[in-house]
């Protein structure tokens, strides 16, 4: 029982002091000076949030700054950097090869309000942090008055209901087309119509067997999912189209499907889904798990200080 609390309180510690190597460079639209200025070097938290990254960046570029007032945000190969979405997640979701260091882009100019929501720096990711809080307390007990005035006593009893009870997932499935024989020769992201954000509700409970991560997939994703308990002839097929019709941003569902037979995968075959899509990648924490993990040590583990458990997805579906 002490090995196994130990082991849970080390899972927990590597969580919590993961860190992503960045090269952070500067845009050079917005380099006024000659040579540019060599790009910042940071050990960024996973479950961190970019702006809060800003008191270290900008004294490092300030001197090669145009005149004009900060509007401060990130991108990756084009791509615009959701400010909320914590840095470990981005980088899971975005790196299918993952690269150290991660070379993104900083921006102090020419926000792109067409694609981000306004960040008004630490104040926007503390509220949208304690907004997550609320909003994982509220499918957790069904009110989020213990986020309200969050004493110890309240911290201990939503981490118990976590534990006990439903568990808040976000999800981030990214769809590919084209087939591939390396990860390094998959297309990069390049827009975030790409990827639907999800939100669902889970039980972890279930009688006589051990909940798994494909369970969790199956009640989560039952779209992708075929029914085994059925006989070929009634198996009903859906097609990706009808999947994309989930909303790309909140959603909440108590939909969960029961698993009729048990079954293991590697994390890098697909599962058994429908004959539209499969899955190619799912991805924790920067961890890659085996489709058989109990799900149980999963969100033990791997929630992060935001009580989600948030996991990244690739999807291949047909062209």
């Amino acid at each position: 029982m002490r090995k196994a609390i130990q082991k849970r309180m080390e899972a927990k510690k590597y969580v919590w002091e993961g860190a992503i190597p960045l090269q952070i460079h500067l845009h050079e639209s917005q380099v006024t000076t000659l040579p540019p200025p060599p790009p910042a070097l940071i050990l960024a938290p996973r479950i961190g949030y970019l702006p809060l990254l800003v008191p270290l960046i900008k004294p490092h570029f300030s001197s090669t700054l145009p005149p004009g007032v900060d509007t401060i945000w990130f991108e990756y190969r084009g791509l615009p950097l959701k400010w909320y979405i914590p840095t470990g997640v981005l980088f899971d979701l975005l790196c299918a090869e993952p690269e150290r260091p991660w070379n993104i882009t900083v921006h102090f100019r020419g926000y792109p309000g067409n694609v981000l929501i306004p960040c008004d720096g630490e104040d926007s990711v503390k509220w949208s942090f304690i907004n997550s809080l609320k909003e994982a307390a509220y499918i957790i007990n069904g009110n989020c008055k213990n986020v309200m005035n969050m004493s110890q006593s309240d911290q201990l009893e939503l981490w118990h209901s976590v534990m006990n009870g439903r568990v808040p997932v976000r999800l981030y499935v990214w769809s590919i087309s084209e087939d591939f024989d390396d990860w390094e020769d998959l297309s990069q992201v390049d827009s975030w119509e790409k990827i639907s954000y999800i939100n669902r509700p889970i039980e972890i409970h279930k009688e006589g067997k051990c909940f798994t991560l494909h369970d969790a997939m199956k009640s989560l994703l039952p779209e992708f999912f075929s029914d085994e308990s059925l006989s070929d002839s009634k198996l009903a097929r859906v097609d990706f189209e009808d999947a994309q019709k989930i909303p790309s941003e909140d959603v909440s569902s108590n939909k969960v499907v029961e698993d009729q037979g048990q079954n293991a995968y590697e994390h890098r075959e697909a599962c058994c889904i429908s004959s539209s899509a499969e899955i190619k990648l799912i991805r924790i924490q920067g961890i890659e798990p085996k489709l058989e993990i109990p799900f149980s040590w999963l969100v033990n583990n791997l929630l992060n200080p935001d009580h989600f458990l948030h996991i990244c997805v690739c999807v291949k579906v047909p062209q």
